[in-house]
């Protein structure tokens, strides 16, 4: 159940395409600055960079943190914010992140590295959490319809709802969702699992059950249930991903009359041919009972099966959080039983099994350094890939690999993060509140972290979820000669901004047609003088910040020159 991490270099990674271009326009212009410095222009605001082992003081909420004191083994990237300019919305934004994330960081390092937090063996048992929870309806209005999963859900665990749909005039489409959330607000948070009916139906013109999942606000593919079921489909348990409600003939009358003879007179009948009517009904009350069983989730209605969604990778069951039900519908009240009463959370478990994945001390020379953006949530995404390629880098002598993760607003995820960077020396704290529109920042870090701390000579930047073949980027790299810039990676040319909907660019922000060259999110490599040029021109002020890029101010044309092996 758990989600292994992907393939650089596989063509199904498709993600939000503004989500790639952080660094994008930087890069790019940054390999032409390096071969034309005279037709660079007047700039802007700055953001600087440091990396040291730090610890925040009271006094250091307005500057870049100082080094701490010893017991403190954590490594701290200190991003300066003084020099951004609060009056524009992005900038401000920032600010308020990195003062925010100063305070959580003095929360966190005011917890004292005791023996026993250096031990997780003698952890005390922590806090059991109930096996169930119920919530009435007037409770669930005040809460939002929202049911609490203190400690998630396991094998076994159900949850029940009580509700009823709510009609909608007119022609509008009437439909409710019950969805298994994961930990976070908005977008921040995964869909575990969405369960949709939708009781006038949709495009297809008739009522019809959708299932799905939802990463980074990304949908995956939906199971849709439309009335029919399929013979040669795959179980889930044993049950039928989706039961049939519809009669299959069409509704012609004649067919009817020879179906109620069959089945009346000469005592013949189909299984296949009539089921049950669709299991929603609008202003009737219905009693949906959603199970975790071994290979996926299974819904009932009434008593009766309805629909089974096989888990999906990466979404597992300790990681739901919530129950929340929306939409057009009135609810009654909701139960969730059989819950596990503990959580099973890194530092609750015997870390010294793990010794073998801790990072081992650089070396020096560093010939590729790799920064991984991370979420202080995506611990099974950090132990997949510690399990997984980061083993050919602890191997190699002139590789290092470090995790770059950003605050989190509940001061248990920075604790446990906390606990986790000290026990495998792999994670980089980059000290601000963690946000979609500032992950930008987490790429600035590596970059300075690279050019000032290792000086590696290539500096890769990827995703957690996905896969380094670390041999094959080595082999790629090495065609290069040493003296020349490069930026390697799978590349997009000529795509234009959205100016419309969530992911809009303003012309105020890209005035251009056409973004420059850039390559995707998961996986990127840059030579080490990009990378000082990056740091260099952000330390001395001369660039603008862009939603979900830097760039740099210029009379003359960005950089031609940045396809992978220029």
């Amino acid at each position: 159940m758990r989600r292994p991490p992907r393939r650089a270099t596989a063509a199904g990674l498709l993600r939000p395409l503004l989500l790639f271009l952080p660094f994008a326009a930087l890069l790019c212009f940054a390999t032409f600055s390096l071969h034309h410095p005279d037709r660079l222009g007047p700039t802007t605001v700055a953001v600087t960079v440091t990396a040291t082992a730090a610890a925040a003081t009271d006094a250091d909420a307005a500057r870049p943190h100082q080094l701490a004191s010893p017991r403190h083994r954590l490594e701290i990237s200190t991003v300066d914010f003084r020099a951004l300019n609060a009056t524009t919305p992005l900038h401000a934004a920032a600010v308020r992140a990195f003062r925010d994330g100063g305070r959580l960081l003095r929360d966190v390092l005011a917890v004292p590295t005791t023996a026993a937090a250096a031990s997780p063996a003698r952890i005390p048992e922590p806090p059991r959490c109930p096996p169930s929870v119920a919530r009435s309806g007037e409770e669930l209005r005040t809460a939002g319809s929202v049911l609490a999963l203190p400690c998630g859900l396991a094998l076994g665990s159900h949850v029940t709802v009580v509700a009823s749909p709510r009609r909608v005039p007119g022609d509008g489409l009437s439909q409710f969702a019950v969805e298994l959330r994961g930990a976070g607000d908005g977008e921040a948070a995964s869909t575990i699992l969405h369960f949709n009916p939708r009781l006038r139906g949709d495009w297809s013109g008739r009522p019809v059950i959708e299932l799905n999942t939802r990463f980074r606000g990304q949908w995956g593919p939906a199971q849709r249930c439309v009335g029919w079921r399929r013979p040669d489909e795959e179980t889930v348990d044993g049950s039928v991903k989706c039961e049939q409600w519809a009669w299959n003939t069409g509704g012609t009358f004649e067919e009817l009359k020879r179906v109620w003879s069959r089945d009346h007179v000469a005592g013949q009948k189909r299984r296949d041919l009539i089921d049950w009517p669709y299991p929603f009904v609008e202003d009737e009350l219905f009693i949906l009972t959603l199970s975790a069983g071994l290979e996926g989730y299974h819904v009932q209605v009434d008593g009766r099966h309805v629909a089974s969604f096989p888990y999906r990778i990466g979404f597992i069951l300790e990681d739901a959080a919530t129950v929340q039900v929306n939409g057009d519908i009135a609810v009654k009240s909701m139960v969730a039983g059989t819950l596990p009463t503990a959580h099973p959370n890194i530092v609750q478990r015997n870390l010294e099994l793990l010794a073998e994945l801790k990072a081992p001390h650089p070396e020096e020379p560093v010939e590729l350094f790799i920064g991984i953006l991370s979420a202080g949530s995506h611990f099974t995404e950090r132990m997949a890939v510690r399990r997984s390629w980061m083993s050919a880098v602890r191997n190699s002598s002139s590789t290092m690999a470090r995790f770059f993760v950003a605050l989190n607003g509940r001061k248990e995820v920075n604790e446990d993060l906390k606990k986790e960077a000290e026990f495998f020396r792999d994670i980089i704290i980059v000290p601000f509140v963690d946000s979609y529109d500032l992950v930008v920042l987490k790429t600035v870090a590596i970059y300075e972290y690279a050019a000032h701390v290792v000086s590696a000579k290539y500096i890769m930047k990827c995703d957690d979820d996905t896969f380094v073949r670390l041999d094959s980027v080595m082999a790629e790299v090495k065609k290069i000669p040493d003296d020349k810039s490069f930026y390697v990676g799978n590349m997009n040319y000529y795509h234009r901004p959205l100016r419309e909907g969530k992911w809009a660019v303003s012309y105020e922000e890209w005035p251009r047609a056409t973004y420059p060259p850039y390559a995707d999110g998961p996986g990127y490599i840059v030579s080490s003088d990009i990378a000082n040029f990056v740091v260099t021109e952000l330390e001395q002020g001369r660039l603008n910040w862009l939603h979900f890029t830097f760039h740099k101010s210029t009379r003359g044309q960005w950089c031609s020159r940045c396809s992978a092996f220029d």
